[in-house]
């Protein structure tokens, strides 16, 4: 039988092989070209972004049983919708003419060195790490660790994180990221809240933190109508015992270390939890929050080698006693052991995760910053405790040498104990700030202007002595006074503040110190990986598509890896320019007016969105517009996101088809219509569909006075068919890191760009340090505040997107939607007659994703998480699994994937069938199925005894082409009960690993 389909294959090869013979010949330039058709570029992109070939679109048209490509567009999208006009974007760029095009813009960027600070610091990319970190699809590609046992290699870099932060913080855990050090800030109030029931409605923040902690904290606090107070820690009152928390900066903004231990007992004394905002460089000097009596520690591990970026992605943390750990807000990586008894590694207490908890979730965090906490880890431990601690040092001797360079120069110096940081008053030397940061700038140097007369030194790893010397010449002092002013430098800190506890002690951390070393420890763990780089990634509603070579180039230049967010804005004109630029793209695309890049989740877009929405109801005087009505089959950040945004949840109904219930939609509008505030819909809905009713959705909100939420995880199913403002949305956030080719990253980067109509384009997103909100609008923004960070968020793998969208254009983009639709309707009819589809469209057709459903098999005691560990046997991620509906498996091809890629997950899953066949007609008991013993490492199969009854070439090479590219699993099933009731997150002794099995 095998033989006969590798010769059906062979001739199916033969024939396409003939089709592209003869549309390479038919293609001949004839004699009558025109210059331009001699020049034109050949390495166009639509050809290598979309995977099947113009034959194989032939051949898989066939099997759908559509005429051409229009034809299955027609069938599935509804003509309501569909756009009357073209996109009118630029003409396709060739790979070569947009890299071309971008560095033209990047070189508008000036990078200059950066004393800004404010949390974001100079460092070194470690060149091993740049190159075989960031810039490998190895580790840029994968997905979130949610299948274990392919995730070896991640999980552990990211428990390395977690153990550096907890050591580095002197807490007992930490999680795994976060997606800025505001963003954590604001999630541990939520925490706080969370630990005292909502009964304290008060929360402090210290006057002297950095500027967006605070606004974050207040436009996070203010949705939910809690008291941000911001005051002086020295002299608030927490008597009342009213507060549930209070935040302060350990340095705060302007460099000061303060010894914060009466203030932490003043807390405590009154019930209050202590959050302290911290520097990890700094800590491995300082005495550590956690000796404090600090409940909760957040930061941002920046400087631990990942770039400035404009902002960002940087990983975030928080850390915590680990009582608190089920309040912790995002992912934690956890210790257990898989079927064989071995340890391992996965993602612990997925039951907080957002799907399953909906609007009762802890956070609406969905995405990490995976990729960045992997750098920052990595560079934990290449440098070593003692690396990083020479490293500190050497940090705190350039500020303290400056510093006392500028004192013998007259200047005052305001911070008595400082790390990186201090302020400089510089009225006695009768000048002002602005003056002085501009002689600054003219050597090559950004300061920080506090007030009129003060300036903010902050110092990083990569500044040099001649850095320092073109800074002093900028105040007008001698670089020569440096060797004078080390002699009375006060380098260190007092003996309270000083850190004496020992930390980053893990073998881990103290033996891969050598290039060569860390070249193959990081290769060791991507090898332990499931990358798009090995094979198809089908997770419906993920779209992991391919994340080109050519749009990831430009990251990793200095032009926009080297710039500090808040750096002078003449200094940014590239970024201007290129966000601009795409932001114009993309609000044609969507159909709306103006955008903002500063939501970097797709979850926080929900967010902003939300967000925007709300503040517009507000400044209409709608004040009980709180209700938001999103159906049963959403994904589980939109409840979370609306409870978030203050927002009351009403749930709508699907029907037999998968459908949002009009009816039930219109009898809940009408009930609430006076206090509607908004509707969430995902489109194509989340069960794979193009709704005929969404008009009609969109109508009945807007007659009762709510606006319309799109969820645009789906969006790549509408460029260029249709658009969210021509259906009738107000607001959708774009997932970048899905339609628009960011790569995920092992569970981030994202990017959750925000689109708006008109009405709403003054509540996008502002920032307290860099103006922004309205863009492109050119409005004036009004109330919303800040929901990240940095003003445009992740903005440095924003020419990820740029650069898809000007090497598609319009054509391309279409083209890409008609692929992603067609990819999915071809595998769903090639596994018809094998399992049923749970939902169809018009037609019988679906959108881009489509659901199997494996609930009919539940009598022969296999499940979804079974077929999901065999397809790794064959090579494959698991498609999403239970959701949105439980027992099935959601899958989503993607544009980029080939036919021959299509065909190979197909037959995998042709094959599992008839092992569940195996099961359901006898000839093989459930737990002796390979199914059950799923998925099969090679130390399973290698071993000398080997008793079950199919061979171990069925266990490990059940089809032929897996022999010619093995991937193994690493660990057999992960035991994720065992991880829960054992919780352990940090990185167990090396002797646990001392099992044979586990020691190779």
């Amino acid at each position: 039988m095998i033989a006969g389909r590798i010769s059906a294959r062979r001739a199916a090869l033969q024939s396409t092989l003939t089709l592209r013979k003869t549309a390479v010949l038919a293609s001949t330039r004839p004699l009558s070209a025109t210059a331009d058709d001699i020049f034109a570029a050949k390495d166009t992109f639509a050809r290598r972004h979309i995977g099947p070939s113009d034959a194989d679109v032939e051949v898989m048209m066939k099997t759908v049983g559509v005429k051409s490509l229009d034809d299955l567009v027609d069938r599935t999208v509804p003509h309501s919708i569909r756009l009357d006009e073209p996109l009118d974007l630029e003409d396709a760029l060739s790979e070569s003419e947009a890299l071309t095009a971008i560095r033209k813009i990047a070189d508008k960027n000036q990078v200059m060195k950066n004393f800004i600070g404010m949390g974001y610091s100079e460092t070194t990319v470690p060149p091993v790490i740049l190159r075989n970190m960031l810039e490998n699809p190895g580790w840029y590609t994968a997905y979130t660790p949610y299948q274990a046992e392919i995730s070896q290699g991640r999980l552990q870099s990211l428990l390395n994180f977690q153990t550096m932060v907890a050591d580095l913080t002197g807490m007992d855990m930490s999680n795994a990221s976060l997606l800025d050090e505001a963003t954590a800030a604001a999630e541990a109030m939520f925490m706080c809240n969370g630990l005292k029931n909502g009964k304290r409605k008060k929360f402090f923040v210290a006057e002297d933190c950095h500027p967006q902690n605070i606004t974050l904290v207040e436009t996070r606090g203010g949705a939910l109508n809690l008291d941000i107070v911001v005051g002086d820690p020295k002299t608030v009152d927490f008597s009342g015992e009213d507060y549930s928390g209070a935040l302060i900066q350990y340095p705060n903004t302007y460099g000061d270390v303060i010894n914060p231990e009466e203030f932490v007992k003043k807390a405590h004394d009154a019930g209050t939890l202590v959050v302290a905002a911290t520097d990890l460089m700094s800590l491995s000097m300082l005495k550590p929050p956690g000796d404090f009596g600090v409940d909760i520690a957040v930061g941002s591990a920046q400087r631990f080698g990942v770039p400035l970026g404009y902002g960002g992605p940087h990983a975030a943390f928080m850390a915590s006693k680990h009582s608190y750990s089920r309040r912790m807000s995002g992912r934690i990586i956890g210790v257990t052991i898989d079927s064989r008894g071995a340890p391992c590694l996965r993602m612990a207490m997925q039951t907080r995760e957002q799907h399953i908890r909906r609007d009762k979730a802890t956070s609406n965090i969905c995405t990490a910053q995976a990729l960045l906490a992997n750098m920052a880890a990595s560079y934990g431990v290449y440098h070593g405790p003692e690396g990083i601690k020479g490293i500190a040092e050497r940090i705190n001797g350039m500020a303290a040498v400056t510093a006392a360079a500028l004192k013998e120069a007259g200047f005052g110096v305001s911070s008595e104990q400082f790390f990186d940081t201090f302020s400089v008053d510089v009225s006695a030397k009768g000048t002002s700030s602005t003056a002085i940061a501009q002689a600054c700038e003219a050597k090559g140097a950004n300061v920080r202007v506090i007030d009129d007369k003060t300036i903010g030194l902050s110092f990083g790893e990569s500044i040099t002595k001649d850095d320092v010397v073109a800074l002093l010449e900028g105040f007008g002092v001698s670089g020569s006074s440096l060797d004078s002013a080390a002699a009375s430098a006060k380098i260190g800190f007092s003996d309270d503040l000083v850190r004496t506890s020992e930390y980053m002690t893990h073998p881990v951390f103290n033996m891969y110190h050598s290039e060569t070393q860390m070249l193959r420890y990081l290769k060791s763990l991507e090898n332990k990986d499931l990358s798009l780089n090995t094979s198809m990634i089908s997770l419906g509603s993920c779209t992991m598509k391919l994340n080109a070579t050519s749009e990831m180039m430009p990251v990793t230049w200095p032009e926009f890896a080297n710039m500090h967010p808040f750096a002078p804005a003449h200094q940014c004109l590239g970024y201007k320019e290129m966000i601009d630029s795409l932001h114009d793209d993309l609000a044609k695309i969507t159909g709306f007016a103006a955008c903002s890049a500063q939501p970097n989740s797709g979850a926080q877009g929900e967010y902003a969105g939300l967000l925007a929405i709300r503040s517009y109801h507000l400044s209409r005087g709608d004040t009980d517009r709180n209700v938001c009505i999103i159906p049963v089959s959403a994904h589980g950040t939109n409840p979370a996101s609306a409870v978030l945004a203050g927002m009351k949840v009403v749930v709508v109904k699907s029907d037999d088809k998968g459908d949002i219930d009009i009816e039930d939609l219109r009898t809940k509008a009408i009930k609430n219509k006076d206090k509607l505030a908004a509707l969430m819909v995902t489109y194509p809905s989340t069960y794979g569909v193009f709704e005929e009713g969404i008009k009609e959705i969109c109508k009945i909100t807007h007659d009762n006075g709510g606006l319309v939420y799109m969820d645009g995880a789906n969006m790549n199913a509408q460029v260029a068919l249709t658009s969210p403002g021509h259906i009738g949305a107000d607001v959708c956030h774009l997932n970048l890191h899905k339609t628009f080719c960011i790569p995920h990253g092992g569970g981030g980067p994202g990017v959750g760009t925000i689109g708006v109509v008109p009405r709403l384009a003054p509540f996008l997103p502002g920032h307290p340090v860099i103006p922004s909100g309205g863009e492109g609008a050119g409005v004036v923004p009004k109330t919303t505040g800040a929901i990240a960070a940095a003003p445009f968020g992740s903005a440095a793998i924003l020419p990820i997107s740029w650069m898809y969208i000007k090497m598609l254009g319009e054509p391309g983009l279409k083209k890409s939607t008609q692929l992603a639709i067609l990819n999915a309707n071809y595998m769903a009819a090639k596994l018809a007659g094998h399992y049923n589809v749970v939902y169809r469209g018009r037609d019988g057709l679906s959108a881009h994703e489509f659901i199997l459903d494996l609930r009919p098999f539940k009598h022969t005691g296999i499940v979804e998480e079974d077929v999901a560990k065999r397809l790794q046997d064959y090579g494959f991620h698991s498609p999403t699994m239970s959701w949105p509906v439980p027992g099935t498996l959601m899958i989503e091809p993607t544009e980029s994937e080939d036919k021959g890629e299509l065909d190979r997950f197909c037959w995998a899953m042709i094959k599992i069938r008839e092992e569940i066949d195996d099961i359901s007609e006898g000839r093989v008991a459930v737990e002796q199925s390979p199914l059950k013993a799923a998925p099969h490492t090679w130390e399973a199969c290698f071993e000398d005894e080997w008793d079950k009854p199919y061979t171990r070439t069925q266990a490990a090479f059940p089809a032929p082409w897996v022999k010619a590219n093995k991937f193994w699993p690493t660990v057999g099933r992960v035991d994720n009960v065992h991880g829960d009731r054992n919780l352990v997150c940090s990185c167990p002794p090396m002797d646990v690993y001392t099992d044979e099995h586990i020691a190779a």
